[in-house]
This record gives structure tokens, C-alpha cells and sequence, in this order.
């Protein structure tokens, strides 16, 4: 049987198919301790792990006039090797030829007969490492569930995981698409029932639905004031099909230690960076940094617990206006802290949660035809998107090989020039900056711009002396305190 794609599934297909310039595939690359395998070792490992990832061998089908969602179906000519490529850096090729690398293989969209993901081996790099880079269509998964891929493929020990899963896969017949068509002409008929049920039930806890009402209100109320268009700058416009990539990195504790001094979350302190970094370009570009100048877009995972290896996106949104105008690293930080605060009190991501809801209960010819017109109506409320994933705290292998670092990747769309991943792998957190290839030439310069914001709040939240020494105090009291318990009098 067929399986439906979630409404917001496949909202990423029908920007694709809306936006010719653009590719929704997200991406993150792991860059692991050398040698690289020879091809036929990794595809073998990638053979062996196949069962555990059943979209790998599915593809997408859309229903003609939109009749129904899209779908996923095994694909009868399935070919690993078409999935996985292997490429090497031109010679002493380092950081910036890997992100050039990155960005041409970002630029080109995934090929939409045949499952949609692809596995890039990338050698040459310094030391004798290569990288991976995990390419995937949003319309399979989200930030969090496509980290979960890299438990499917890769060992948490440098031993590997044993036993592999019996990979006796035979693909379902394809369905036609009369059937595919007729299917979806019976899920019409079938709408009104299914929403019938659902009153029922909302209608069987009054107390509770009023409750969830009235908070979708006040969450819809804040998403209609937060549509009002951002201040104009070079920030968004036409973009072509061509990306740029560039990486910032940070240490995790580091980034916490600030969270920590500062009252803070992690979150805010990496978009309390961002801001200055996106500041620091304006005011080069000879542009007016404002407080309404840059609104990002930022996912909010909505997943229970226990769903986040479910493969489809279950995220919402808040649009958040970044602090752009505050000089001041510290104060920066401030302005984030209290504005997402506010954005989290009234309910964005909730209602944004809501309308995704809706619309799995709504007949989707109606919803596909807004998502499509949607797609070309002027966007000029939000600017560019940061997205923050956490990732992996512990080491993970491939063949034996320990992956050093893991580098995220956002695509970009609706005249959004620049776009920021925020992941973090045991104690590093990296940054990855995207930008249209003409309209946003200076990503390397916005990373290494985050990196310096993130310095600048170190510095500002660094200790004094006298923390310093009432810190040591403290040490040397339980230690103190240890040995008169080990050792009484």
C-alpha cells in the first residue's frame, strides 16, 4: 500500500516544483579519520544497512491535478550505486575547497524518478581524511529525524554494531496511476466522514478543546502580526540556482558557559551571534541595520518523545526579528533572550503546529493549490532562516573510521539570499553559512564573522578575578570537606 506524504511533506516538493532555481535538499557532512574506503567496501556497508532505512528504496509520486498528497513507493529499479558518488579535492584542497565542493553538489537538485538522497565520498582532504556528505530531500525528513540517519548507517563504536539486518528486500509492485488516481478520488469521498470523527472527539473533551482553541488563537494572532513585511535590504531578492558554503566552529562548552552566565539558552546565544554577524555585513554593505531589518525563520521541533526516528518533518515555526540593531555583543544577547521569550509565550509555534494539523484533515486539492500559489506570491517578511539541531554527544564510526566533525546544511528559497545551520557533535558546534552564488558572495566572511561575535560574548561573560578565586574557595572547601569524611578525627 502506498504511504501518504504529510501536508507539510510535501509543501518542499511543490516549492521545488514551483521555484525552478531552487533545491530542497538539506545536507550535512561528517569528515572522518582517513584512510577513505575503497568504493566497494562502502558501498557493502551501505548495502548492509539498507533495511534499516526504508525511504532509501522508495520513491516519490505525485498525483495527477493534486487529486491527493504525494507518495511513497518501492522502486522496482532500484540502483545503490546510482545513489552514491565519489569524488576527490584537488591536490593540498583545504577548508574553502571542501565548502566549493559542498556548494556545487547543493546546487544540484536530487532526481525526482528515483528515491531521493545521495551519498557523496569526498577524498583528498588534509591529513588523510575524506567526508561524506549525506544529501536528502526535505520532503523525507526534518533536521532531527535526518540526524537519525546517521544511527541507521554509522556505529557508536569503532568495532561496528555486529550482526547486520537480513536485507531480503523485495520491492511492491509500483501502482499505476489510475490507481494512484482512483485511491485518491476515494480519500475525497471518505474527507467529510473522517472530519465528522474528528468533531466527535473534540466535541466528547469540551474542557480541553476550548483550552487548545484559545491557545491556537492567540498563537494565530501572532503570526498574523508577525507577517508585516521586514525592512528592505540586499539581504533578500532573486536567486539563482547556484549556492555558496562556508563553516564556522565553536566549542559546545564554550557556547554554554555564556548560556550559563548569562541566564540564557544555548539558542539564544547562537542567535545572539548570527545577529552581529548579519549586522557586521549590513553595515558593509553600507545598509541600515534596524531592529525590523532581519527576520529569520526558526524551526521548532514538535515531535513527541519517542518519535524522533519517525521520517517526515514534524517541525512548526517562529519568526523571530534578529537584534541586528544593538551594538553590543552582551546586550545583543539580551534583546534575543527576552524577544524569544516573548515568542514563545504567545503560542507562534503552537499555531504554526496547528495549521499543519488543519490541513492533514482538509481535502487536499484545495491545500496544494495554496501551497502552490503561495509559492509565487512576493515574500518580504522573512529574510533568511537559522536552524538549530542537536546532535550526537558521543563519538560515531564508519567502517572503523571515527567521524572528527559533522557540518549542517540549509537550502534556501522565496528570495531568502543566505541561510544558517546550527549543529552540534560531542563538543563542537559548526555553523554552516548557505548563500545565493551572486546575491550573497561574502558567506565565508559571515562565518567567520560568527565566530568572532561568539568570542566577543565569551569575553563579555568570561569570569572576573573575584568569581575566579570564589570559585577556587569553593573547590578547595569540598575538597577539604571530602577528606575529613574519608579520613573523621
Amino acid at each position: 500500500m502506498a504511504d501518504h506524504m504529510s501536508p507539510l511533506d510535501a509543501a518542499f516538493l511543490s516549492l521545488e516544483d514551483e521555484q525552478p532555481e531552487v533545491s530542497m535538499a538539506i545536507s550535512s557532512v561528517a569528515v572522518l579519520e582517513g584512510p577513505p574506503p575503497g568504493y566497494e567496501e562502502f558501498l557493502a556497508a551501505i548495502r548492509a544497512r539498507l533495511p534499516l532505512v526504508a525511504r532509501y528504496r522508495q520513491k516519490a509520486r505525485q498525483v495527477p491535478l493534486d487529486l491527493g498528497p504525494p507518495v511513497w513507493v518501492d522502486d522496482p529499479g532500484f540502483e545503490l550505486g546510482y545513489h552514491v558518488r565519489r569524488v576527490a579535492l584537488a591536490p593540498r584542497g583545504g577548508d574553502a575547497a571542501l565548502c566549493d565542493l559542498i556548494g556545487d553538489i547543493m546546487s544540484q537538485r536530487l532526481d525526482r524518478t528515483r528515491p531521493l538522497w545521495e551519498y557523496w565520498v569526498i577524498e583528498g582532504l588534509a591529513e588523510g581524511r575524506w567526508a561524506l556528505v549525506s544529501k536528502v530531500h526535505h520532503c523525507m525528513v526534518d533536521g532531527v529525524s535526518g540526524t537519525q540517519l546517521y544511527y541507521a548507517i554509522f556505529d557508536e563504536s569503532p568495532e561496528g554494531a555486529g550482526n547486520s539486518p537480513d536485507n531480503t528486500w523485495a520491492p511492491d509492485s509500483e501502482p499505476s496511476t489510475l490507481t494512484l488516481t482512483a485511491d485518491a478520488l476515494r480519500d475525497l469521498l471518505r474527507n467529510p466522514v473522517e472530519q465528522a470523527r474528528a468533531i466527535g472527539r473534540a466535541l466528547a473533551t469540551p474542557r480541553a478543546t476550548a483550552q487548545r482553541v484559545a491557545a491556537a488563537a492567540r498563537g494565530f494572532l501572532a503570526l498574523t502580526a508577525a507577517l508585516r513585511p521586514a525592512t528592505s535590504s540586499t539581504l533578500t531578492g532573486p536567486i539563482g540556482e547556484y549556492r555558496r558554503y562556508a563553516v564556522a566552529r565553536a566549542s559546545l562548552s564554550d557556547v554554554k558557559e555564556v548560556a550559563h552566565r548569562a541566564g540564557a539558552t544555548f539558542n539564544d546565544v547562537v542567535l545572539a551571534a548570527i545577529s552581529g554577524a548579519y549586522r557586521s555585513l549590513l553595515l558593509q554593505r553600507g545598509e541600515e541595520a534596524g531592529p525590523h531589518t532581519v527576520r529569520s525563520l526558526v524551526p521548532v521541533s514538535v515531535r513527541a518523545q519517542g518519535e524522533e526516528d519517525v521520517l517526515e518533518n514534524r517541525i512548526s515555526l517562529m519568526l523571530a526579528f534578529l537584534p541586528v540593531h544593538v551594538a553590543d555583543p552582551a546586550e545583543r544577547l539580551r534583546a534575543v533572550h527576552e524577544h524569544l521569550t516573548e515568542l514563545k509565550a504567545s503560542g507562534e509555534a503552537q499555531a504554526g503546529a496547528a495549521i499543519t494539523t488543519l490541513a492533514g484533515h482538509e481535502p487536499f486539492p484545495p491545500v496544494s493549490w495554496g501551497m502552490r500559489l503561495a509559492a509565487h506570491l512576493p515574500q518580504r517578511q522573512i529574510v533568511t532562516v537559522t536552524t538549530n539541531v542537536p546532535g550526537p554527544t558521543r563519538p560515531l564510526y564508519l567502517l572503523g573510521r571515527r567521524a572528527l566533525e559533522i557540518l549542517p546544511y540549509v537550502p534556501i528559497a522565496s528570495r531568502l539570499r543566505t541561510g544558517v545551520s546550527i549543529f552540534s557533535y560531542c563538543d563542537q558546534v559548526t555553523f554552516g553559512v548557505t548563500g545565493d552564488h551572486v546575491g550573497a558572495p561574502e558567506v565565508a566572511q559571515l562565518a567567520r564573522s560568527i565566530e568572532g561575535e561568539l568570542w566577543e560574548l565569551r569575553r563579555a561573560y568570561r569570569p572576573t578575578r573575584a568569581q575566579l578565586r570564589k570559585t577556587a574557595k569553593r573547590s578547595q572547601a569540598r575538597a577539604k570537606t571530602k577528606r575529613t569524611e574519608l579520613h573523621p578525627v
